[in-house]
């Protein structure tokens, strides 16, 4: 008798963010998922608006900061597509309507949402959390001052999940988009000129 395999689908890994200002912290992370994830494909998905950072010092012109997203990556050397996918679905910009509308879009692949263990901790606030959960694996990398991995632990054993992975061997890096923006703005306030 013949037994049938269902074939794996290839995995692609999707970090999402404003990535204003993309920094060293992001391409970590990129690089973490090349080398030591199962992905077959990594993407850089930017958003033009956060429901989250509404007004928070945001460069208003979302096409520059997909254009420096795409040069940073290109300077970095990484084999990673910078998408544009939120740019042409409607508003608002909601995680898992883009997750729903690339697993329609390709569903010879299964997408693999990256977060940081900060985003972990409050991924009950997302617009539709649960189901983000539900429907689509999470990969969740270390962020410092966070307990990512015993929330990770609660929410596999819950068995609400597809399935939520922690990477503890990745190196962390405590920079920040917000704290660069902050710095920035100091830095302006103060009219010194950046070194």
């Amino acid at each position: 008798m013949c037994r049938l395999f269902r074939k794996k689908k290839p995995v692609v890994a999707l970090l999402f963010g404003s990535f204003n200002p993309m920094h060293e912290g992001h391409l970590a992370i990129l690089r973490y998922l090349l080398e030591h994830t199962t992905a077959s494909e990594v993407r850089l998905v930017v958003s033009p608006q956060s429901p989250f950072k509404k007004g928070q010092g945001l460069v208003d012109n979302a096409e520059e900061r997909l254009a420096a997203a795409r040069e940073t990556v290109a300077a970095a050397g990484l084999d990673v597509t910078v998408s544009d996918v939120e740019f042409h679905l409607p508003e608002p910009w909601y995680t898992i309507d883009t997750l729903r509308f690339l697993q329609e879009q390709e569903p010879d692949r299964e997408f693999v949402l990256v977060m940081g263990g900060d985003n972990i901790t409050s991924l009950e606030r997302w617009h539709k959390g649960t189901e983000i959960l539900r429907e689509f694996q999470v990969w969740v990398y270390p962020r410092p001052g966070t307990d990512a991995a015993t929330i990770v632990d609660c929410l596999n054993a819950s068995g609400l999940c597809k399935g939520v992975t922690f990477f503890a061997d990745a190196p962390q890096n405590p920079i920040s988009s917000t704290e660069i923006r902050r710095r920035r703005a100091e830095r302006e306030g103060s009219g010194d000129v950046p070194r």
